[in-house]
């Protein structure tokens, strides 16, 4: 059994996104007023599982706070972008700016044996094109204590092991953060969020981490035509799977596809996307002023 998260049908708004002073406004409600600035309407839909143990925390848009509502591509796993706007607005013209930092909330596995959270660092410029964001996800094991970070593969995703030029251009984003277990616990779904400021280059990359295995992929539609991806969770129908909802820039319909672990894209129209997991805000979660 599933409940969408959302009363109202999938909006098919045009979107206009533009990585500047982009503010995000949904069907309802809408908190931003008197601003002139680019407005974004991306179909959206969530649901969660109806069983309290596996019951992810209830993220209806009248529930989530103001300054974590905002993202870019309007996805129900919103990465903290009023932070990243406001630490620029801040910080941008200081002439010695120190790296800020964020801490997203943890997500706890269903059987509470791991707990996945992101660190999110921002590198400031005089110009927001100059501007970087980088992050990196930790994977916590909560019997042991043993520490692991989550990395993806793609185009602008940080690497340790790996020296990625692309991650370090300016005016990079590059945002990674949880948003699902598996129903029994063996999977991460997380969100690598990508693009590039003052542009509309933007998109959405599924990181899946197999306990099991300890191994990790990142996903993402293929073989289709599109400028941006939602990823909104897993597949209902095929648990194995991760739903995107994927488009262009000015078409009116966004169709729900649906990706497997070999990137294999097919059209899912009558499925839904479902999370579990639950979250817990530690007091170091949001802003801090280092490490």
């Amino acid at each position: 059994m599933v409940k969408p998260l959302f009363s109202s049908d999938w909006s098919y708004a045009k979107p206009l996104l533009l990585l500047s002073t982009v503010r995000i406004t949904a069907s309802s409600p809408t908190w931003v007023e008197g601003d002139d600035v680019p407005t974004v309407m991306i179909p959206t839909d969530y649901a969660f599982s109806a069983y309290p143990p596996l019951q992810v925390a209830d993220l209806s848009l009248d529930m989530i706070e103001p300054e974590v509502a905002a993202d870019p591509l309007n996805s129900p796993h919103p990465i903290p972008w009023n932070w990243v706007m406001a630490t620029y607005a801040e910080f941008g013209q200081s002439s010695y700016p120190e790296p800020r930092y964020y801490r997203s909330p943890a997500l706890v596995s269903p059987d509470g044996e791991y707990a996945a959270y992101s660190r999110i660092q921002m590198y400031t410029d005089q110009s927001l094109y100059g501007s970087r964001v980088t992050s990196v996800m930790f994977l916590e094991n909560l019997r042991t204590g043993d520490l692991q970070t989550i990395t993806a593969t793609s185009p602008l995703a940080g690497n340790p092991f790996n020296d990625n030029e692309e991650a370090y251009q300016p005016g990079a984003i590059s945002i990674l953060i949880p948003v699902s277990w598996s129903e029994g616990g063996d999977r991460l779904l997380a969100r690598q969020f990508e693009g590039l400021f003052s542009t509309s280059e933007a998109s959405d990359y599924g990181v899946v981490w197999d306990r099991i295995h300890n191994r990790t992929s990142t996903v993402s539609p293929t073989r289709i035509q599109y400028t941006n991806a939602v990823l909104l969770g897993w597949s209902t129908l095929y648990p194995q799977q991760v739903l995107f909802r994927a488009g262009t820039l000015g078409e009116d319909h966004w169709p729900l596809w649906a990706v497997n672990q070999d990137n294999e894209t097919t059209l899912a129209s009558e499925d839904r996307p479902i999370v579990y997991g639950q979250t817990q805000a530690p007091v170091w979660t949001g802003p801090q002023a280092q490490w």
